[in-house]
């Protein structure tokens, strides 16, 4: 929200009060709370009449500072509230006689200027990260009611990146944001996912802690700073310390919630009977034994809406003219190998048997009146399920908990984003808090339900909307795209940006979903989709099997499938890390490569875990990408006759590519674990790896651990030195070997093997 005409002027209506001096700092429990009139204070009579700025600081962990800034404090809040892990660590405060004031949490410090103008630094290794000045907070009443603002200094080059799945510009300097979820889907400035937390290049990431409508002004309002406000009184925010963008993500998702490990068959292909098409269990064994004839392993089987009867959604009862013996197709469908996802929502349309039960139960949201409320858009008269009721939660669970029964092994967890604020809601939050905090509950809800069933780390979602904390409950998909190339580049910036929001895993729609994809769109978004934590073949009102467009895309896919199962040891072991570290499969060049100042703005290319570099073509056949410092190879698999081997970084290439490759390099110094099978996702990774070695340094020394998949784990020290690598391990649970420049050597169990 903009509340001044220029730099100068405010714009009509609005009157603003600013802290302009420190009258008093008080020293609480490990607080530092700071009084500030909103005039210089010069006798007695100048403390009349006057409002006060309250800003308390305070340290829920180490290199995190809280800032909490408020007018009247007598102001009721009846939450939600997004849950702060505090785990306090050494925190000094400082308030001497005379001169500034400082709190100090782990290596991060703020020092408030106790005389003059207001000001604030948040210093850390002698460097200012960013200031609070005299004009930078606001405490606004416009015609549209209070606000809070703050403004945060930006410096010289600083880059600003986050904000959740934002489809725009993957670097938002210059942009205005309202963090507010809409299905406005990825062409446009609305997000499914929406986070008010952002990150920049200069050390810190800032946390605003509201559920409600967040708006951020990020070098727009004022060019040289972000701004950030809320309505109300008050204004809480976190500074987090880097100083890298991976340690702010790590502090970040330590503070609000770190993702899930996720299921080994999860990362596997995903086939849906797609949206509106016509579908029954010929349609879907016609599609799951045409994949196998293709031998193109497939993971999981997904029915999208129509598995329920129209004007039903959401009853969770297979619609009997179709499926008229879902318990014993499930059965049939698990004795082929595969996994059973369903499409789900927190919508009850009014034809729904549901809807009476709900509503006599208390359990849908009612209007002030008391009335269930409703309408007709998605579903004809829908309520929408309190989820701030735990009767309500556990009656919703109970439902799903009848096709976990039936054989259901996962959810699409669709919607959640079109909520009400003229609502009233069971446990009295907030609706404008409650509009971006509901999927937060929706999907907690299911999630939980499959921990309770499935057990730990067989939980899995194919969730749409989120906010903050939600990465907890992967896996998270990127909603409704057009088949296009343009619409698979702003997939990606969108999946970019979620990744440095603390999400861990993201997927899309391969080929896109509204549309039918011209066969090199799909070729080309099949390669980007199997080099993506997760994969899904889905779209609207047309299939997405790949010989629906022709005998390439076939290979395509089949090609891209088997590098993905091969690549278990190493992509399991990243899931492993997003839930130890929160650091993303999937991750912006920004992330691995902060000091390039190329990479800074690089949204066309990821790094997939540290060691390999995807550069997705969105062309038919020219590939355009960037190489950071460094001899890349290229990975073996996907090499192209007539390329070189390896390239020299820095730099940009332009190169041509047929359907079946891509621009995949190895990083030098890496030691890359490739499983021994590619027909399924989850099976004993550690057994028959291969550690493909490539360009290692001199006096390398490393660990390397290869998760168990559906076997034992197993560890392996790797060395290097004078052209030999050597490769101890003391459990490893069967056959492995090591690659390194065209040798090859093998052992079985623990052991030692040199190359």
């Amino acid at each position: 929200m903009r509340f001044t005409d220029g730099y100068w002027q405010l714009r009509p209506g609005v009157e603003m009060l600013r802290p302009q001096d420190v009258d008093s700092v008080e020293v609480g429990d490990e607080t530092m709370t700071v009084y500030a009139p909103t005039v210089p204070i010069t006798k007695r009579g100048d403390t009349l009449n006057r409002p006060l700025v309250t800003v308390t600081f305070n340290a829920p962990a180490d290199d995190v500072i809280g800032v909490r800034i408020e007018h009247h404090q007598g102001r009721r809040d009846p939450g939600p509230h997004f849950g702060v892990n505090a785990e306090p660590g050494a925190v000094k405060v400082v308030v001497p006689e005379s001169g500034p004031a400082e709190l100090t949490s782990g290596g991060l410090t703020a020092r408030v200027a106790t005389d003059g103008p207001w000001h604030v630094d948040f210093i850390a290794d002698g460097e200012v990260l960013t200031s609070s000045s005299d004009r930078s907070i606001g405490i606004a009443s416009t015609p549209d009611g209070d606000f809070v603002h703050e403004q945060l200094a930006l410096g010289v080059g600083e880059h600003v990146y986050g904000l959740g799945e934002r489809f725009g510009a993957f670097v938002k300097n210059g942009q205005s944001v309202d963090i507010w979820n809409e299905d406005g889907g990825t062409a446009s400035e609305q997000a499914y996912k929406n986070v008010p937390f952002y990150l920049t290049d200069r050390g810190y990431g800032v946390f605003v802690a509201h559920p409600e409508r967040v708006s951020f002004e990020v070098g727009s309002e004022v060019v040289s700073r972000t701004q950030f406000s809320v309505a109300g009184q008050s204004l809480q925010y976190f500074v987090i310390h880097g100083p890298t963008p991976a340690d702010i993500l790590r502090r970040y998702t330590a503070l609000t919630g770190r993702p899930a490990v996720v299921p080994a068959w999860s990362y596997g292909l995903w086939l849906s009977t797609s949206f509106t098409t016509s579908y029954d269990e010929e349609t879907v064994n016609s599609f799951i034994d045409g994949m196998a004839e293709r031998d193109i392993p497939l993971s999981v089987f997904h029915f999208d809406c129509f598995w329920m009867r129209q004007f039903h959604w959401c009853d969770f009862v297979w619609d009997p003219a179709t499926f008229p013996d879902p318990e014993g197709m499930l059965a049939r469908l698990h004795d082929k190998g595969l996994k059973v996802c369903v499409w789900i929502n927190p919508y009850i349309a009014q034809r729904s048997h549901l809807f009476r039960e709900g509503q006599e139960k208390g359990y849908l949201v009612t209007t002030p009146e008391g009335d269930v409320w409703q309408w007709d858009k998605w579903q004809a008269g829908m309520g929408l399920v309190d989820f701030t009721n735990p009767d309500a939660a556990a009656w919703y669970q109970d439902k799903l908990r009848v096709l976990l029964g039936q054989g259901v092994d996962a959810f699409k967890t669709d919607f959640g984003e079109r909520i009400p604020t003229d609502v009233v809601w069971h446990d009295g939050s907030d609706p404008q808090g409650m509009h971006n905090y509901y999927t937060a509950l929706f999907n907690k809800t299911v999630f939980d339900l499959l921990e309770e069933e499935r057990g730990h780390g067989e939980a899995v979602l194919f969730a749409r909307s989120a906010t903050a904390g939600t990465q907890a409950f992967p896996v998270h998909w990127g909603g409704d795209c057009e088949s296009t190339f343009v619409s698979m580049a702003e997939s990606l910036r969108g999946g970019l940006s979620l990744s440095l929001s603390g999400f861990g895993y993201w997927s899309h729609d391969i080929g896109g979903f509204e549309g039918t994809p011209d066969p090199a769109v799909f070729k080309r978004w099949a390669a980007f989709g199997l080099l993506s934590s997760h994969s899904r073949l889905h779209g609207s009102s047309s299939y997405r099997v790949p010989w629906a467009f022709d005998d390439e895309a076939v290979d395509v896919t089949r090609k891209f499938t088997k590098l993905k199962l091969r690549l278990m040891p190493y992509l399991g072991r990243l899931g492993h890390v997003a839930a130890e570290e929160g650091m993303p499969v999937m991750r912006p060049m920004v992330l691995q490569f902060p000091e390039d100042r190329t990479a800074a703005s690089v949204d066309t290319q990821y790094m997939l875990g540290p060691s390999l570099l995807v550069a997705p073509v969105f062309h038919e056949s020219r590939a355009e990408y960037y190489l950071p410092e460094g001899e890349w190879t290229r990975l073996p698999d996907v090499a192209v006759a007539g390329l070189a081997p390896t390239v020299t970084g820095p730099r940009w290439v332009t190169e041509e590519h047929g359907f079946d490759s891509l621009p995949l390099f190895v990083r030098p110094g890496t030691v890359l674990p490739v499983g021994a099978r590619d027909d399924r996702p989850d099976y004993a990774w550690a057994e028959g790896v291969t550690l493909r070695c490539t360009r290692l340094p001199e006096g390398f020394d490393e660990e390397v651990v290869v998760p168990g998949g559906t076997g034992a784990p197993a560890t392996f020290r790797v060395r290097y030195a004078s052209g030999v690598v050597q490769v101890t391990s003391e459990d490893a649970p069967g056959e492995w070997g090591v690659e390194y420049e065209g040798r090859t050597a093998r052992a079985t169990g623990p052991g030692e093997v040199a190359v």
